[in-house]
C-alpha cells in the first residue's frame, strides 16, 4: 500500500461557546495516498468544511480547539508554528473554495494574484512568473492565456474564475489539493469539465486530492475512496464502488435513493416523486404513482417571440455602443397542471424569461398572455391584480426573505398588501400555509436566520402560495439545496402541483431534476429555444448538438458505469452582445416527433 500523503488521526474539532467547549467534529481517522481522490460526503452541517479547515490550520485561534493528530507525509501539522504553518499552505497543500468570487480579489488581475503565490513561495522574479502565470493558465484550459492574464476576476465565467483557482492552487505543485464543493454552483458541462481536469492534473503531478461534496454523482465519477459524515461523525467509509452497491448505514442509503439518476425515468410518461427513506429503518418507502394533473383546457401561459434587449452605454455622453441579447423570439405555452421545464447552462437567458414573464424585467417586445389576458398590455396599477395569479420562487430563499421580518409576516404580507385577507385571517391563512409545505403553524414568530436552507426555500414556497396561484416561475429552486432536501422540495412541489393544479416554469441546470419533475422540456442556447418537446422525447431522443452535450456532462451517480476520458467541448458560453443595428436571424425549425421541435443548426455545432 502507498505511503498516505495525508493521516488524519483522531481529528476533534470544537469551538467555545457559553463557556463550554463544543465539538463540531468528533474523532475522525482517515489517509490520503498519492494519485488518491478520497471525498468526504455528506449535508451542511455535517462537518465536511470544518474538517479541511482544521486540517489546513484556518480556524480562528480564540475560539476553536484542534485535537488528535494530523500528519502530512509525515511531518505533524498541529505541532508547527504558525509561520512554518503559512509555507505549508499554498506550497504542500492547496485549497480550492466554493466560491471563487469570494476567493479572488476584484480589485486584482488574476495575472497578478497567480503570480503572487509563486513570488512569494518559490522566490520567482516577476518575468518568471508572468511566464509560469501563463503556462499554468494554458494548462487549465483558459483561452487567450496572455490576455487573459491581465483580465479582472468580474470579466471572467464562473467556469473560468474556477479555472484560476485551479491553476493557483496548482502554483507551487502541492503533494494535496483540498477541494470543497468546487463544482456545486457551476453548470453541468463546466462541473464535467472541472472534474475532468482534476484527474488530468492528479494523474500527471502524483497529487493527492481531498474531495469535499454533497454531490453523489460527482462522488461516483471522481472518487476512488468514500467517506460519509453526519453531524460531525464518520458514520461509514470504505471503497467508493461498495459503498454504492452496498451502502450499509441508514443515512447512506438515504442520501443514495436521493439521488435523481439521468434515465430512471425511461419508460414513465409523468413526474414521478423520489422515495422517502426512513431515517431510522434504512427503508426506502416507494413513491407514489406518476402524477398526471395537465388540464389539456386552453394554456394557462402563452408566450410568443418574447425579446430582451440590454442596452450597453459608454463615454461620457452614455452613448449606446451595444446590446445584450439576452432572450431572442421565445415562444412556449404551458397548461394548467402542467411543468416545463428551461434548461440551459448560466448566460443563455433562462432567468431573464422568467424574470420577464412576471415583468420584474419589462421585455423589449412579444407577447405574454395569461389566461387569455395580454399582460404586457396591461397598466401598472391593473397588473397588480394579475400578480396575484402567478409567482416566483427564487433560487437563494435567503436573499428573498426579509431577515427583519418573522417569517409568518413574511408570508403574511402579500395577502394584506392585496387586501385578500383581513390582518387576523391572514395570520391563519399563513399557519396553514405553513402546515401544507411541511412546517408547524408555531414556527410563525421565528426569523429567517433561524431556519435551514431547505426550510427556508419551503417559507419561500408557501409565500408564493399565499395568493392562490395558478402559475409559479421556480428559478433554481432547488439547486443550492443539499440532495435529501432537493428531494423533499421537489415531493412537495409536486404534491401541491397535483392538489392546486399549479402550473410550473421550472428553470434549472440540472438535468437530472428536470428529467423527474417535468412534463415538457425547452432547451435554452445563447437567448434562443434550440429544442422543445416532451420531456420523454428530449431526454429518450435528443436531435440538437447542444441537448447532447448537456445531458453527456451529467455525473452518472454509479461507480460501476465510470467511463474513462470524456469527449468534452471547452469552450465558454459565446457572448450574447451584438452590435447596435444587428437583426436576429429567422430560424427554421424541424418537427421529429409529436411536439418535438428542434432548431436547424449550421456549422458551428459539426
Amino acid at each position: 500500500m502507498k505511503q498516505p500523503i495525508l493521516s488524519v488521526t483522531n481529528l476533534r474539532t470544537s469551538f467555545h461557546n457559553n463557556g463550554a467547549w463544543t465539538p463540531v467534529v468528533r474523532d475522525i481517522s482517515f489517509d490520503v495516498a498519492p494519485k488518491t481522490t478520497v471525498a468526504i460526503v455528506g449535508e451542511s452541517g455535517s462537518g465536511k468544511s470544518m474538517t479541511a479547515l482544521s486540517i489546513m490550520r484556518l480556524l480562528p485561534g480564540g475560539n476553536s480547539k484542534v485535537e488528535g493528530s494530523i500528519s502530512l507525509a509525515g511531518k505533524s501539522l498541529l505541532d508547527l508554528p504558525e509561520k512554518d504553518m503559512r509555507s505549508v499552505r499554498g506550497n504542500d497543500i492547496a485549497m480550492i473554495f466554493q466560491e471563487p468570487m469570494t476567493s479572488l480579489n476584484p480589485s486584482l488581475t488574476i495575472g497578478f494574484q497567480i503570480a503572487e503565490a509563486l513570488m512569494c513561495h518559490r522566490n520567482m522574479s516577476s518575468a518568471e512568473a508572468e511566464a509560469e502565470v501563463i503556462r499554468l493558465l494554458e494548462r487549465v484550459r483558459i483561452p487567450s492565456a496572455t490576455t487573459r492574464f491581465h483580465d479582472y476576476p468580474h470579466r471572467l465565467s464562473g467556469g473560468m474564475r474556477q479555472r484560476v483557482m485551479i491553476a493557483m492552487a496548482l502554483a507551487c505543485k502541492p503533494k494535496l489539493l483540498i477541494a470543497d464543493e468546487p463544482t456545486t454552483a457551476l453548470d453541468v458541462t463546466i462541473q464535467a469539465q472541472i472534474l475532468e481536469l482534476i484527474r488530468d492534473l492528479q494523474e500527471e503531478e502524483d497529487m493527492a486530492v481531498l474531495f469535499i461534496t454533497h454531490d453523489m454523482g460527482v462522488v461516483a465519477e471522481i472518487a476512488d475512496r468514500t467517506i460519509v459524515m453526519l453531524q460531525g461523525e464518520i458514520v461509514e467509509s470504505g471503497d467508493t464502488a461498495a459503498i454504492f452497491a452496498n451502502p450499509r448505514h441508514n443515512y447512506t442509503r438515504s442520501l443514495l435513493s436521493a439521488v435523481p439518476k439521468l434515465g430512471s425515468m425511461t419508460g414513465k410518461s409523468r413526474p414521478l416523486r423520489f422515495p422517502v427513506v426512513d431515517q431510522e429503518t434504512g427503508i426506502a418507502a416507494e413513491p407514489a404513482a406518476g402524477i398526471d394533473t395537465v388540464d389539456a383546457a386552453r394554456p394557462i401561459l402563452e408566450v410568443k417571440n418574447l425579446t430582451k434587449y440590454f442596452d450597453i452605454r459608454k463615454g461620457v455622453l452614455r452613448g449606446l455602443t451595444g446590446r445584450v441579447h439576452a432572450v431572442e423570439n421565445v415562444s412556449f405555452s404551458i397548461q394548467p397542471g402542467e411543468t416545463l421545464a428551461l434548461v440551459g447552462e448560466s448566460g443563455c437567458g433562462k432567468s431573464t424569461t422568467g424574470r420577464s414573464i412576471v415583468r420584474l424585467t419589462e421585455p423589449t417586445s412579444g407577447s405574454i398572455h395569461l389566461a387569455g389576458e395580454d399582460i404586457l398590455r396591461t397598466g401598472k396599477s391593473s397588473f397588480r391584480d394579475t400578480r396575484k395569479r402567478m409567482q416566483m420562487i427564487f433560487q437563494d430563499p435567503y436573499a428573498s426573505l426579509n431577515p427583519r421580518m418573522r417569517i409568518g409576516e413574511s408570508i403574511a404580507e402579500p395577502m394584506i398588501a392585496h387586501a385578500t385577507e383581513t390582518p387576523k385571517r391572514a395570520r391563519e391563512r399563513v399557519g396553514e400555509l405553513l402546515k401544507s409545505v411541511g412546517l408547524s403553524a408555531d414556527v410563525y414568530d421565528r426569523y429567517p436566520h433561524e431556519f435551514s436552507g431547505g426550510q427556508r426555500q419551503r417559507i419561500s414556497i408557501a409565500r408564493a402560495l399565499s395568493l392562490g396561484p395558478e402559475l409559479i416561475v421556480a428559478d433554481e429552486a432547488v439547486s443550492a439545496l443539499d440532495v435529501s432536501i432537493k428531494a423533499q422540495v421537489i415531493n412537495l412541489m409536486l404534491d401541491l402541483q397535483e392538489r392546486l393544479k399549479l402550473a410550473f416554469l421550472f428553470i434549472s441546470h440540472d438535468m437530472a431534476v428536470v428529467e423527474r419533475i417535468s412534463h415538457r422540456v425547452a432547451v435554452m442556447y445563447l437567448g434562443e429555444i434550440v429544442e422543445i418537446g416532451s420531456r420523454a422525447d428530449v431526454f429518450g431522443n435528443p436531435q440538437h448538438p447542444y441537448t447532447r452535450r448537456l445531458l453527456s456532462a451529467v455525473p452518472i451517480p454509479d461507480p460501476s458505469l465510470r467511463v474513462g476520458k470524456r469527449r468534452l467541448v471547452n469552450d465558454e458560453l459565446k457572448s450574447p452582445v451584438r452590435a447596435v443595428d444587428y437583426q436576429a436571424p429567422v430560424r427554421a425549425f424541424n418537427q421529429v416527433g409529436r411536439n418535438h421541435m428542434v432548431q436547424e443548426w449550421g456549422a458551428e455545432w459539426a
